[in-house]
């Protein structure tokens, strides 16, 4: 069959390839979506027309972007399943992509730096695969980074469109002096049709790298503004577009060096160094925030809009958190500096509880008040027991004390005892009333008695025996 590259051949048949629909167009070439009747497998058909076939340059070009691809086996270069000319008509079929370019990605506006980085690093590897083989690939852009998710875990990114690949080229333009490619992503030297090589290619890629942050590529305009741009333009910062660290800045600005030379030394290298960027930048932000954030601290958030920047002389020379007390008595249970102590000191080092106080959640048998003696009324500092440290049962506590009150019954009671055994006699009840004994004149003095002498005031008395 014949026909014309504008033509859309949607329906029609292509040798063993039927055209289901069109994927894309290009200025030279349709991509577009066909199965292959003979295994029943979907693939991406690029052809070119027959207009541009009979030109020698361009079929010339045709074949060695088939033969270039097919040599490149690599995860991240598009698979070539095959290549030939039909009436005509020459095509390559190559793996179909069931995703979306990196250009349709961009255009919903900045891609987080994680996802970014993620998927150029793909593109990376496999630039630097072609790059070792001697190929330049001379028009890496988004619209030829190809990503899906549905053939692994991750995003997984093809590098596609091997059409402008050259060995050791120079300045890639046609023999009538046209430049091949895209200018919009176009390395200084490439442009001027100097000698290129990896590094021209790694200038793209840091302007892909700028385009996924921002949204858009580093230079913007028509066709002879975006030429300027790269010849004598400075890199755009893109940290004055995003919220980004300003070492990404020098990162992109390096790899966009005019001088070849002056570039990193692969594409590997370009985005390690972006990413090695970026998470330092998380590492302090988040070393600092836990700084601000840690007790005794006072973190940015905790200060007013017009507040001066911290420094101990900024600081008060008296923090009051609880209210004012009275200071201890010197020698009494909280003598000097002992409110200087950590409220959860162990036991042994805490003066002894006074009963009826006990903190609020913390009941192990000792005041813990950080700032002297508590007062009654006082709200006391949330500070709990430290770790591990258990305070002993309640009911422990009752039966101590009533073992205690128990021994000392025993003991009473071998007291008391032991009193009347030493008083009693052998078998008889001891006598416990006085015996009526007559005290007084009696008649009569008994022999011995002196006369007329008083009577005794008391009269001992001995249990009988």
């Amino acid at each position: 069959m014949t026909g014309d590259v504008s033509g859309d051949l949607t329906g029609r048949r292509l040798g063993n390839y039927r055209i289901d629909g069109v994927l894309g167009k290009g200025g030279m070439s349709v991509m577009y979506k066909a199965t292959d009747v003979r295994l029943g497998r979907k693939v991406a058909l690029k052809v070119i027309g027959e207009h541009l076939g009979a030109d020698a340059e361009f079929r010339e070009r045709f074949v060695d972007e088939a033969r270039n691809t097919s040599a490149i086996d690599h995860a991240n270069v598009v698979p070539l399943y095959d290549f030939g000319e039909i009436d005509g008509m020459h095509y390559i079929a190559m793996r179909l992509v069931d995703g979306a370019d990196l250009a349709s990605l961009i255009s919903a506006g900045p891609m987080p730096p994680e996802r970014a980085l993620g998927l150029l690093d793909q593109v990376a590897d496999a630039l630097d695969s072609l790059h070792s083989r001697g190929l330049v690939h001379l028009d890496v852009k988004p619209a030829n980074v190809l990503v899906t998710s549905r053939e692994s875990a991750r995003e997984h990114v093809y590098v596609a469109d091997f059409g402008l690949t050259r060995r050791g080229a120079t300045g890639h333009r046609t023999r009538g002096g046209d430049f091949l490619g895209s200018p919009t992503y176009a390395a200084p030297e490439h442009l001027r049709g100097e000698p290129l090589d990896g590094r021209t290619d790694q200038y793209a890629l840091a302007c892909v790298l700028y385009a996924c942050l921002t949204g858009g590529p580093p230079f913007k305009g028509d066709v002879p503004a975006v030429i300027k741009g790269h010849l004598a333009g400075e890199p755009p910062a893109v940290s004055r577009v995003v919220s980004v660290p300003t070492a990404i800045d020098d990162v992109v600005r390096k790899g966009m060096a005019k001088n070849p030379a002056d570039r990193y030394d692969n594409c590997v290298q370009l985005i390690a160094s972006a990413r090695k960027t970026l998470e330092a930048a998380t590492t302090d932000g988040r070393t600092e925030v836990a700084r601000m954030q840690s007790p005794g601290q006072q973190g940015p958030q905790q200060r007013g809009p017009d507040s001066q920047p911290w420094s101990l002389e900024s600081q008060p020379t008296q923090q009051t958190a609880y209210p004012q007390q009275p200071a201890p008595q010197q020698g009494g249970p909280h003598q000097a500096g002992w409110h200087q102590q950590p409220a959860w000191a162990p036991p042994q080092q805490r003066p002894p509880q006074q009963f009826g106080y006990q903190p609020s959640g913390y009941q192990s048998g000792y005041n813990s008040p950080p700032f002297g003696a508590p007062q009654p009324g006082y709200p006391q500092p949330g500070f709990g027991p430290p770790q591990g440290y258990h305070q002993p049962p309640k009911k422990k506590q009752s039966l101590l004390w009533l073992w205690l009150l128990l021994g000392a019954i025993v003991v009473a009671g071998g007291v008391v005892a032991a009193i009347l055994l030493s008083s009693g006699g052998g078998g008889g009840t001891p006598q416990t009333t006085s015996p009526d004994i007559p005290v007084g004149p009696s008649g009569g003095a008994g022999p011995g008695s002196p006369g007329n002498n008083p009577p005794p005031a008391s009269i001992p008395i001995r249990p009988s025996s």
